[in-house]
Formats: C-alpha cells, sequence, structure tokens
C-alpha cells in the first residue's frame, strides 16, 4: 500500500519504520527542512528495534512537500500531538482527493479538525478521517533515525468520520493493522475512547512534587502508586459515563485492563504496563509546564470530554478539577483555552444534530 506518515516525532517514526518494514511503501513529510536534508544525505533509511533486533529499513520519499507526500496514496497517517493538528490539517486540506484515508491515532476529535479545514479549502474530495484511542505503537526515538518499539498495539476501537464512509476507511486501515481494528462507531466515540486524558493528567499532576524535585522521573513506574491508580478509575468512569449517555455500547476498553495481568485484553495487551516500565525509555525529564501530558492530554483532551459530557448531561467533577489544577499549574485557564465544542464550531448543535453530522458529515 502506498502511505503517507505526517511528523517527526515519536510516533511518526515508528509508523513510518514499522510500515516500511511491512513492505509498504512509506512517504514521510515533515516540515524542518534541515532534518529532512539530512534523513535523506543518510539515505532516507529507519532503523527500527523490537524484540525481534534491529532492522534497517528504506523509506520510498523523505520530503517537505506535503502535496508531494500524499499525492496517490491510499493512507495518510498523521500520529502528531493534538495541538499540532490545525496547522498540518490547513497545508493538508488543498491535496486531499477521493477515497483517501486520514487516520488519527489517537486525536483528541482531530478527525474533525483535518474534515472542516478540506471543507474550509473548499475541497469537495470524498475523503474519510479516523481516529483511535491510543498511538498504535508504545515507542521512543533513540536517535534521529532509530526508533525503538516496545509494543505494537493488539486492538484498536476505531471510529470514522462521517461514519457513511466507515467500510472503506476501516479496510483501508485494516491492511496495515491486520487483526486489530475494531470499529466502534462515529468518530466522537473513537475520540471518547482516548485513553492519554484519563491515564496521563492523575500522572502529571499528582506526581508535580517528584516531577519538579528529581532530574528524571518514571511517572509511570514509581509515579503509578495505588492512590494515583483509584483517582485515574474514577475518572475514566466519568468518560465511560460519557460514551454511555451517548449512546456508544461496549466494549468501553477502561484503563483498568491496561494495568491487569490477567482478563481482558486492553489496547496493548497484557502485561503492556510492565514492558513500558521495564523498557526504562519514560524515565525522563519532564518539565510541568511544557510536557505534551499537560499540554495536550490535559489541556486539549480533559476540557473536550467536560464539554462533551456538558452535551450528555452527565457531571465530570474530577475531569474540572484536572482542568483547574492543570491550568493552575501553568498559569493558564485550561477551562476557556482548550479544546471544546464550541471552540469547534459545534456548540449550536444538539445531540440529535451532532449524531446526524457525525453520521453524514457536511
Amino acid at each position: 500500500m502506498k502511505i503517507a506518515v505526517l511528523g517527526g516525532g515519536n510516533g511518526s517514526f515508528a509508523a513510518a519504520g514499522d510500515f516500511a518494514l511491512s513492505r509498504h511503501e512509506v512517504r514521510l513529510w515533515r516540515r524542518d527542512a534541515e532534518q529532512v536534508a539530512v534523513h535523506r544525505a543518510a539515505g532516507s533509511r529507519i532503523v527500527v528495534k523490537d524484540h525481534k533486533g534491529r532492522h534497517d529499513v528504506k523509506l520510498t520519499l523523505v520530503t517537505t512537500d506535503i502535496a508531494e507526500a500524499v499525492n496517490g496514496t491510499e493512507l495518510i497517517l498523521c500520529p502528531v500531538p493534538a495541538f499540532a493538528q490545525p496547522d498540518i490539517a490547513r497545508l493538508l486540506a488543498p491535496h486531499l482527493r477521493d477515497e483517501q484515508v486520514v487516520f488519527l491515532p489517537p486525536a483528541t476529535f482531530g478527525s474533525m479538525i483535518f474534515a472542516q479545514a478540506a471543507r474550509d479549502a473548499g475541497n469537495p474530495a470524498k475523503a474519510s478521517f479516523a481516529e483511535t484511542g491510543t498511538l498504535p505503537w508504545l515507542t521512543r526515538k533513540h536517535g534521529p533515525f532509530e526508533v525503538a518499539i516496545t509494543i505494537r498495539a493488539k486492538r484498536l476501537p476505531v471510529g470514522v468520520f462521517p461514519l457513511n464512509q466507515a467500510p472503506r476507511a476501516l479496510e483501508v486501515i485494516g491492511q496495515v493493522f491486520p487483526g486489530a481494528v475494531e470499529p466502534c462507531g462515529d468518530a466522537l466515540s473513537g475520540a471518547l475512547m482516548n485513553a492519554g486524558p484519563i491515564i496521563h493528567p492523575p500522572l502529571i499532576v499528582m506526581n508535580a512534587g517528584p516531577i519538579e524535585h528529581f532530574e528524571r522521573w518514571d511517572i509511570h513506574k514509581e509515579g503509578t502508586q495505588a492512590a494515583i491508580r483509584r483517582v485515574t478509575d474514577a475518572l475514566d468512569a466519568e468518560r465511560i459515563a460519557v460514551r454511555e449517555a451517548l449512546g456508544y455500547g461496549a466494549p468501553h476498553f477502561p484503563l483498568a485492563h491496561h494495568y491487569a495481568r490477567e482478563g481482558d485484553i486492553w489496547m496493548y495487551g497484557r502485561g503492556s504496563h510492565d514492558r513500558l516500565t521495564d523498557s526504562g525509555d519514560w524515565r525522563e525529564r519532564i518539565v510541568l509546564r511544557e510536557h505534551r501530558y499537560m499540554r495536550e492530554d490535559l489541556r486539549l483532551g480533559l476540557s473536550l470530554l467536560v464539554s462533551v459530557a456538558d452535551l450528555a448531561g452527565v457531571a465530570t467533577p474530577l475531569a474540572r478539577a484536572f482542568l483547574a489544577i492543570g491550568g493552575t499549574i501553568c498559569g493558564e485557564d485550561f477551562g476557556q483555552g482548550g479544546r471544546t465544542l464550541e471552540t469547534l464550531g459545534l456548540g449550536n448543535l444538539g445531540k440529535a444534530d451532532l449524531q446526524t453530522l457525525l453520521r453524514k458529515g457536511f
């Protein structure tokens, strides 16, 4: 399959390397012209490290030209932070073509941002936009063109916008994630599967003291204590209550399964938390005001959850509390500056009208 991967971070390099390893034709786009030139000079290669060893793979193209990257591709994968989505969506919008699938893993309802950008660009192409609940790889870059993949996702709950184009989108995504894709309905359902806004805010806020004290801190290891787990489970219950109030059925992929050594398989499978911490890749220096767990998962992810909860008539006291505390840590009002139905231009829609839009598109 011809695939375009957008971005230059951990997820983008894991995607590009893993797809090339599976013998897909991969084009990597990023904005940093200097890094692109260096990457090309190094042979447009990526070294993928996983449990089977080191794999040196070659990409078809590395470019700063997004039109060149996506031309003729079936799948466009954009695993960038949610705060980077609006700019990339505007760059991509004029170049989308019929039947292309834009897949955002995960997205914080970013599928709506990409679809709106195409509409605003006057592009009538019948593209589809999909998102899932997690990055399909637990991964970290170990060098400019080297990436370590600790775990590949086992189950990817995928929502599609517009829902009436889901069969085509799911078929395309399933070709690169064989056996892992699980339809979960529309794009908002996919957004409400996002694990980041549930697992990361308690970890980064409730560990704020040791994060500021220690040079490097693994919030997934020393930071994941029983008290924090109880809070995470309660915050996850708010997410699931919102899903149920909007009529989305099980499975809801509760985060408790992420930590379990037996029982139902979560997105990454059993034992994934232990494999994550054993890798050592998440022992890192964390700057509270800048880290993506704060800027993306808390500021954008929880503001979206609270906004959708208001529409559904569900109380979310913990989500609101983390927004308030996180905003105070960063010196901002996260309740006003996040991602909400209002900031997405959907604030005037009732539940029925929103569901119609999600099903039929613009």
